[in-house]
């Protein structure tokens, strides 16, 4: 399956910044959504590789923050 996963909401923390509009596009062998399982890894691993971001530091992966829809 084929994720798209948006930041909602910016935010400024330890040093680390995210803007409403960010994206990335997470594969996974799961129907299930890839924020939730297996503790985000796949999330943080896209934000990572794209921006440079570990989007977990900053307390940013879970739903509050992130918009997911399957795209694939």
């Amino acid at each position: 399956m084929l994720y798209r996963v948006t930041v909602k909401t910016s935010k400024n923390s330890n040093g680390v910044r995210i803007e409403r509009g960010m994206s990335v596009d997470v594969v996974t062998n799961s129907m299930s959504n890839p924020v939730t399982t297996n503790g985000g890894q796949p999330v943080v691993d896209a934000f990572m590789r794209i921006y440079g971001i570990d989007i977990r530091k900053i307390g940013a992966l879970n739903m509050a923050y992130l918009d997911v829809k399957q795209i694939g």
